[in-house]
């Protein structure tokens, strides 16, 4: 239900236009990123699963090949989500409700919303997981970047790992999102795109806290936040080569 999920080209963006598109666009990417996550889900989980099943599950389920809508000839209903969950993953303790109820009572209140009491509120309610973003055309990138990464996430390089599966309907791109438990800490966001970046991966990256997330904050927001955090662009020319990565927030470079 991210939309890190959504991408640039976003679901729905071929239906009639909003009587306002800055008020209300983002408030369709949410309900489509919340009915993706609300419809069952494909998932590798390496606690329970043995690792010799890998390999098939994987080629049995490309992000290219798995309709987002299913295959009702075939008795095949919808697919959310295509993820595998690493040897040390955990159910955060996240307080969601009472984020979403903290996030009302601020609206009626007429505070001003920003980065700042947006991660005041997630603090409060322990909502401070996040993921890197990336968006890739059905193909070959896009399944040789999910490959790289559930492996890495099978190795326990990465907590958990999602791919948003093919949809007929769409032009758009599919996106991949890896997460980590705290998007407040800098230096773990950083070691997460380290080890996105270690398995191969070299396109551009995006982050995005889930409280945003979980607060219907998309692309063209009536509160006008930028939904990302941090970008990252791996610089070729760099010698070791590295991410080169901005923090959206501060407008500062972080590496």
């Amino acid at each position: 239900m991210e939309e890190e999920e959504v991408p640039p080209v976003e679901p729905g963006e071929g239906a009639a236009p909003n009587p306002d598109p800055e008020v209300f666009a983002a408030d369709g990417y949410a309900a489509e990123a919340m009915a993706a996550d609300l419809d069952p889900w494909i998932v590798f989980d390496s606690r329970r699963t043995p690792r010799a099943e890998f390999d098939d599950w994987l080629e049995s389920n490309r992000p290219s090949q798995v309709s987002r809508y299913g295959d009702p000839d075939r008795g095949k209903g919808p697919v959310g989500w295509i993820a595998v969950l690493g040897p040390e993953h955990c159910p955060n303790a996240a307080d969601v409700v009472g984020l979403q109820e903290s996030w009302d009572r601020l609206l009626a209140g007429g505070r001003p919303v920003n980065f700042q009491t947006v991660r005041e509120l997630a603090l409060n309610h322990r909502v401070l997981s996040g993921k890197w973003l990336m968006h890739l055309d059905a193909g070959f990138k896009l399944e040789h970047a999910w490959e790289c990464v559930a492996r890495a996430t099978l190795d326990g390089k990465i907590k958990q790992a999602k791919v948003s599966p093919h949809d007929p309907t769409s032009d758009g791109k599919q996106v991949i999102c890896v997460y980590n438990s705290d998007f407040t800490d800098e230096d773990e966001v950083m070691r997460l795109d380290a080890a996105i970046r270690s398995t191969g991966v070299k396109c551009p990256l995006s982050y995005k806290p889930d409280v945003y997330t979980y607060l219907g904050i998309y692309r063209n927001n009536r509160w006008k936040l930028c939904p990302t955090i941090y970008e990252s662009k791996f610089n070729l020319e760099c010698v070791p080569r590295r991410s080169l990565i901005m923090n959206k927030v501060t407008n500062l470079e972080v590496t």
